[in-house]
Order: C-alpha cells, then sequence, then structure tokens
C-alpha cells in the first residue's frame, strides 16, 4: 500500500489558479504601453509589438513543448514557467531602465512568451486528471484566473508605474509573479494512476464518463476530431479577438459613446471574459463539450450579423457581452473537451498544439477586421464576414458531434456483442 498521502485536489485546483493569475497579467499589457512609450520616446504601436511576440511565443511553446510538459511534469514545467516568466519581467525593467528596445521585446516577448506557454498548459493537463468527474468546472477555475488577472494586476500596475517608476514597476512585478508561480508549482503534482475521486464507484452508483479515446499526441493528428476542434478554435478566438480589439470604436460608433464612455465597457470586458469561463465550462458538464460549441457558433452567426444594426444600447450591451462570454467560454472548455476526445495520456501536448490556433487568430483575426472595416468603410460587412466563418465553424462542430456519437454508438454495440 502506498503510505504518500493524496494531496487535496482543491488545493491542486487553487495552485493552478496561482499560476494562470500571474500570467494572465498580460492581459494587463494596454496599462504599460503609455508609461513604457513615454520612456523610449516612441508610438504606443511599437511598444505593442512586444504583447503580439508574447502571444506569437505563448502559441508557439505551447505547441512544440507539449510533450515535455508531459514528460517532465507539472513541478518541473511549472518552474521552468516561472523562472521564464519572472526572468521575462525583470529583464523587462532593465529594458527600460537601459532604454534598449530590442532587449524589450526579448524580454517580454521572447522569454516572457516561452514562460506563458508553459506556464498555461501546465496546470491545465493536471487539473482534468484530477477532476475526471468535473472537468469543466476544474479547468473553468483556473483559465477564469488567466480572464480575471488583467482586473486584479491591471490597478497594482498603475499604481506602481505612478509610485516608484517604470523599471521598478517591473522589478517588483517580476518578483511578484515569480514567487507567486514557483510557491504554486510546489504544489502541483499528477494525481496517481489511476485515480479516481472519493465516492466514485459503481457500487455507490457514480461513474465517470469513459474517454471515446485515449491515444498520444502524434495518433490524435491521425483522426479528423483534431482538425474539427482547430478549426472551431480558431475561429473562436479570431473572431472574438477582433471584436475586442475594435469594441471601443464599435461603441463609439454604433452608440455614440465618448472615448472615456467606451474605455468603461472595455473594462467589462475583462469581467464577462473571466466569467465565461467558469459559467459555459461548468456547464459543459452537463450539455456535454459538442452541445456547447454548437450553441456558441449559432448564437454568434447571429450576433454579429445583427450586432451592427442594432441601436438600442442595453441590447448591444447585452448581445457583446454575450459574445465575449463564448470567446472565453471556448478556452476554458477546450481542455476538458480534448481530455474527453483523446484522453488524458499526453494531454498537454495535444493542447498545446491546439493552442497553436489562439497565436494565429491572434494576429489574424484583428487583421481581417482592420482590412476589411478600412477597404469597406462599413461595421456591417465587416461583422458579416465574421459571421461567415461562424456559418463554416457551426458546420464543423456538428461535423463533431456526429462523429462522437458514431464513435459512442460503435462502443455500445462492440460492447453489447460482448455481452
Amino acid at each position: 500500500m502506498n503510505s504518500k498521502k493524496l494531496k487535496n485536489r482543491w488545493l491542486i485546483a487553487a495552485s493552478a489558479v496561482g499560476i494562470h493569475i500571474s500570467i494572465g497579467s498580460v492581459y494587463a499589457y494596454s496599462v504599460m504601453t503609455n508609461p513604457v512609450k513615454d520612456v523610449f520616446e516612441v508610438e504606443g504601436s511599437v511598444i505593442k509589438w512586444a504583447f503580439k511576440i508574447a502571444i506569437l511565443l505563448l502559441g508557439l511553446s505551447a505547441a512544440f513543448l507539449g510533450r515535455w510538459v508531459e514528460k517532465v511534469g507539472p513541478k518541473i514545467s511549472g518552474t521552468t514557467a516561472g523562472i521564464f516568466y519572472g526572468v521575462g519581467i525583470l529583464g523587462s525593467g532593465l529594458a527600460v531602465q537601459i532604454e534598449s528596445l530590442w532587449l524589450f521585446y526579448l524580454c517580454y516577448g521572447v522569454i516572457g512568451g516561452i514562460g506563458l506557454g508553459l506556464g498555461y498548459i501546465t496546470p491545465v493537463s493536471t487539473l482534468v486528471k484530477w477532476f475526471p468527474d468535473r472537468r469543466g468546472l476544474a479547468t473553468g477555475m483556473a483559465i477564469m484566473g488567466f480572464g480575471f488577472a488583467a482586473l486584479i494586476f491591471g490597478p497594482v500596475m498603475a499604481k506602481l508605474f505612478e509610485t516608484v517608476g517604470v523599471s521598478n514597476a517591473f522589478y517588483i512585478l517580476g518578483i511578484i509573479y515569480m514567487i507567486l508561480i514557483l510557491s504554486s508549482a510546489r504544489y502541483i503534482e499528477r494525481p496517481p494512476v489511476g485515480y479516481v475521486p472519493e465516492g466514485f464507484t459503481a457500487e455507490e452508483g457514480k461513474t465517470i464518463k469513459e474517454d471515446i479515446s485515449n491515444v498520444t499526441a502524434n495518433e490524435s493528428l491521425k483522426s479528423p476530431r483534431f482538425y474539427y476542434i482547430w478549426i472551431m478554435m480558431f475561429i473562436n478566438i479570431a473572431c472574438g479577438i477582433a471584436i475586442i480589439s475594435a469594441a471601443s470604436p464599435m461603441m463609439q460608433e454604433k452608440l455614440d459613446y465618448t472615448p472615456m464612455q467606451a474605455a468603461a465597457i472595455v473594462g467589462f470586458i475583462g469581467v464577462f471574459n473571466g466569467l465565461g469561463r467558469i459559467t459555459w465550462s461548468t456547464l459543459s458538464d452537463y450539455l456535454g463539450r459538442a452541445n456547447t460549441f454548437i450553441i456558441f457558433f449559432a448564437f454568434q452567426i447571429l450576433a454579429f450579423y445583427f450586432l451592427p444594426k442594432i441601436g438600442i444600447e442595453s441590447v448591444f450591451l447585452i448581445v457583446l457581452f454575450t459574445v465575449i462570454t463564448m470567446y472565453g467560454g471556448g478556452f476554458a472548455t477546450l481542455p476538458a473537451f480534448l481530455g474527453d476526445l483523446f484522453g488524458t495520456k499526453q494531454l498537454g501536448a495535444i493542447h498545446g498544439m491546439v493552442l497553436a490556433a489562439w497565436g494565429l487568430a491572434g494576429v489574424i483575426g484583428p487583421t481581417i477586421y482592420d482590412m476589411v472595416k478600412e477597404q469597406t468603410g462599413s461595421l456591417d460587412t465587416t461583422l458579416m464576414i465574421f459571421a461567415g466563418l461562424f456559418v463554416v465553424a457551426l458546420i464543423v462542430s456538428i461535423l463533431m458531434k456526429m462523429s462522437i456519437t458514431k464513435s459512442q454508438n460503435l462502443k455500445k454495440h462492440k460492447l453489447s456483442m460482448v455481452a
């Protein structure tokens, strides 16, 4: 009998939130744009390149280091994430101090970006293993931390820039993030093989739904379901990021908001992004993962088509905020969905490969929006193109649902033949 005491899975979840709240501070990047651009005496768009590089490296490092994360385990990969992200932020402070823009890109964008990718996938694949009964809730909690981080660290950053100066603010933040991530990584670990939560036995009438398959990352690439979910995520992220990046000018154009009023609503977007992550991922435990994505896409086809035609403020905001919850909800439902489809054998690696869609969508979504809006001058036409993309996503999600149903029926048929 193993004498090692089993860790509390809710404290494992809390550790995952600790990692995600730290790295999610990247979403508060807009708070540092003005103070940093003033130091370097450049335009804000020049400083924003560090953020774009960081998100690109998040996607790439998640894709290419996912197998390594699975191999070494969450403690080592979480510690590595903490070192990379912490050093990236500390190095950004040095870059500001010596006024080296290239060092800033290297530290915040490349080194910090690698820390982001490792930190994002490390706790999620572990949580899915600890919560086979509540995968959506567990991954939603961690990824909600990533969504809410800007609300926590945004004001902290603003206060630090004001009181201690730009480079010192980065030094303090780097130390805070490193302590938070490293201490969280010390507690986090995989559950023992064959772990089942207390009370989940056939005798007690509670069972855990069996995964459709339990395959390696390479084997998952041979399944059409991998490509279905990759396309679904890419479209959901590209359209969501486009609407987030354009929310302020869109509200000024459609609702005659002042820039200050629009900025206040943008703050609420962060709240609904975070709430959507925990709400939709938890609901997916009951609705089913494929059905949740079908709801996302069916609603967003109508939302993107009608949004520019809505003149009533309250209706416009309800539709906009619902779209934002579905953007966040997609991220949080994804790891649980991947666990259902491909099992937990190499979940971190598979999750990483799908997150490459994030890196691409983050560049392509806003670029499509800007190009179409510039050429047509029409918000209606621009959002209609995104509505068309959601039609593609809906078709793919229905194909996914049919594929899952077919697999489950086949499994039932085989079991009945054995019986």
